[in-house]
């Protein structure tokens, strides 16, 4: 069961991990992924909240539904996936993050810094 964020809809969380599972390669792209009821029973949650997920991901490229066969992951799903949440990074999470940085006097130099570090830690 996923354990859920007050602060942002059920149903684009679970997107979100969907995603997640994209990018990580649990659901492979042009692989098939569960039905609506399979996905909602694994998650504890309602067929309609997960039919929602899979609409919203399917009206931005990430999976495709054949009739009669299933929801599958479009052949390009991960860059897609990156697209929209680098759109989403730069809209809503880097202004308030630069901000921050200019109000605590954070230099350039010191910001490119922490990030080839934690860089290096992401490839450890």
């Amino acid at each position: 069961m996923i354990k859920f964020n007050e602060n942002k809809a059920i149903y684009l969380q679970i997107a979100d991990r969907v995603c997640e599972d994209i990018i990580l390669g649990t659901y492979a792209e042009a692989g098939r992924i569960p039905s609506v009821r399979e996905y909602a029973q694994m998650i504890e949650v309602s067929a309609n909240t997960v039919a929602r997920s899979f609409d919203y991901l399917q009206q931005r490229g990430v999976l495709l539904n054949r009739r009669g066969v299933g929801l599958f992951v479009a052949d390009n799903a991960v860059e897609a996936i990156k697209r929209m949440r680098r759109e989403v990074f730069l809209a809503e999470e880097l202004d308030p993050f630069m901000r921050q940085a200019v109000l605590l006097d954070i230099s350039e130099s010191d910001l490119l810094a922490a990030y080839r570090r934690h860089l290096a830690e992401l490839k450890k």
